[in-house]
């Protein structure tokens, strides 16, 4: 096991009708607050009445900035700077899911930067200041709730980067399974997706003796896969939902990670087919995950087959482990299918022509490697693309 590091401030307030409490929360750390969320499903079904009574009800000034798109945008990022600079904000509230708490991490970071926030993206500054957010999750999926992470667009080029910082972990988050029950079942279905490819890029490493992370990371994938199929049967599932919820957070706020060396290869890959094609993140994400687990397993044969084993209870053929790898990649893709995901680019009629448009922009045109379980060259990320078309 290596030597880690583990802090996470974020104030969990799960369950029901806790939404009502965001007021209340809010005042403790802010006086002019930025409400930040994406289209109009939190005013259709009822949430953004409920969270304007709460702020209304706590004496809390607040404005407004909605219209997050999935795949947040840096020109919205770039409005809220500004708009947060002029009115003076000291707090933002994000309410939605992953990309309106990115947007809202991002405009974070950039209100106190003299320079340009995409200065984060690319590496060419660290965050020093950030305005204090909290949130309030309507879509379980990305865990940005309580991580130090955030993915941005930039629409020139169509270049989507992360960036981050302790610094923009959120304060709180309010988390109602109940807020849940109005998603379309493929964004549920994305949103698994996303949570298992978050513990993956955890549980495959090289580490050794990290028995309580291997289950623990065990334990968030097999209770996503349970209970996602449960919550897209039967929307007002409250305890699937919750199960989901929780996993969700969990699978990203760090604990399954400690100890361990993290990949990400395949996030890093992903991101550039969602930036070109603007698919939703977990769909991409079903596409290369077994694309990029075909290409590295033989790294570390006796890890893809233990995955098979403990996630779904494959038995291992001791005299080819190679055989139970590929059984447990199998399963994974079946599970996705099983859910409405596609696997394959040309499930969603994408085709090969951007690969090595996709492979430069994913490697700095082959000056930068990707992973750690097996370091990709831009070589290996064309092959990787090809083996998910």
């Amino acid at each position: 096991m290596n030597n880690f590091n583990f802090d996470n401030r974020t104030k969990i307030i799960f369950g029901k009708g806790t939404e009502s409490e965001v007021g209340k929360l809010t005042k403790i750390y802010g006086k002019k607050v930025l409400l930040h969320f994406g289209g109009g499903s939190i005013k259709r079904f009822g949430l953004y009445a409920k969270i304007l009574k709460s702020l209304h009800e706590n004496n809390i000034d607040f404005i407004e900035l909605g219209g997050v798109a999935p795949n947040p945008r840096l020109g919205l990022v770039n409005e809220g700077i500004a708009l947060c600079r002029k009115e003076k904000v000291d707090f933002i509230l994000a309410v939605g899911g992953g990309s309106v708490i990115d947007s809202a991490k991002a405009i974070a970071m950039g209100v106190p930067y003299n320079g340009d926030v995409w200065d984060f993206f690319d590496g060419k500054a660290f965050v020093e200041a950030a305005l204090p957010l909290g949130v309030v999750l309507t879509i379980p999926a990305a865990g940005s709730e309580t991580s130090t992470a955030t993915v941005i667009t930039k629409e020139e080029g169509l270049i989507k980067r992360g960036s981050g910082s302790p610094l923009v972990v959120p304060m709180f988050a309010i988390m109602n399974p109940e807020l849940t029950y109005t998603l379309p079942n493929f964004q549920t279905a994305c949103g698994a997706v996303d949570m298992i490819g978050h513990v993956i890029e955890r549980y495959i490493t090289k580490v050794k003796n990290v028995e309580l992370t291997d289950r623990l990371c065990e334990s968030v994938i097999r209770t996503v896969i349970n209970n996602a199929p449960k919550a897209i049967t039967n929307n007002n599932d409250y305890n699937a939902r919750a199960e989901i919820m929780w996993s969700g957070t969990l699978a990203h706020n760090g604990l399954v990670g400690t100890g361990r060396q993290d990949d990400w290869a395949s996030h890093g890959i992903e991101h550039e087919l969602s930036a070109i094609y603007d698919i939703a993140h977990g769909a991409g994400l079903a596409m290369i995950y077994p694309a990029w687990m075909k290409y590295v397993y033989k790294e570390d044969v006796n890890r893809f087959a233990m995955f098979a084993n403990k996630v779904f209870n494959i038995d291992i053929n001791p005299f080819d482990l190679e055989e139970t790898a590929l059984k447990g990649i199998k399963a994974l893709e079946d599970f996705y299918v099983s859910i409405g995901m596609p696997i394959r680019m040309s499930d969603l009629d994408i085709d090969g022509k951007n690969i090595d448009l996709m492979a430069e922009k994913a490697t700095l045109n082959g000056k930068m490697t990707l992973g750690a379980f097996k370091v990709l060259d831009i070589n290996d990320v064309k092959a990787i693309y090809k083996l998910a078309l």
